[in-house]
């Protein structure tokens, strides 16, 4: 397990160095995540190992939220000035995600050519 969370780390950290290199506007996470999918795609599957340290991990997620819970509380006093602008921000981003998400399944819809009847006749088989 601790070669694949060291894997993991690795592209991630890779990422990171890609985007520092290059100054792309993206997330070093980002890229390593896509860097794992390519070697992924070389391999053509996901150990077994890789595929429970994933499952290790998400299971765990909750603890990453934890920093984040920290440092709200420390910057509480910000908070408590800018709440309408930050409830505002949150309602827009959440609205605008829900409409994007729902442009693409639509895209894709129509992409693939199979509408919700469809995939509900072979979901049922």
């Amino acid at each position: 397990m601790l070669n694949w969370f060291t894997l993991i780390l690795v592209c991630q950290l890779a990422g990171e160095l890609i985007i520092v290199g290059t100054g792309l506007p993206l997330p070093g996470p980002v890229i390593g995540m896509l860097l794992l999918f390519g070697i992924l795609l070389v391999v053509g599957n996901v150990p077994d190992q890789l595929a429970r340290t994933g499952d290790f991990l998400l299971s765990n997620l909750a603890l990453l939220f934890v920093p984040a819970g920290v440092g709200v509380m420390v910057h509480y006093q910000l908070l408590k000035n800018d709440w309408p602008a930050i409830s505002v921000s949150l309602i827009a981003s959440t609205l605008i995600t829900i409409a994007v998400t729902a442009l693409v399944m639509i895209g894709l819809k129509r992409l693939t050519g199979k509408n919700a009847q469809a995939v509900e006749d072979d979901g049922s088989s």
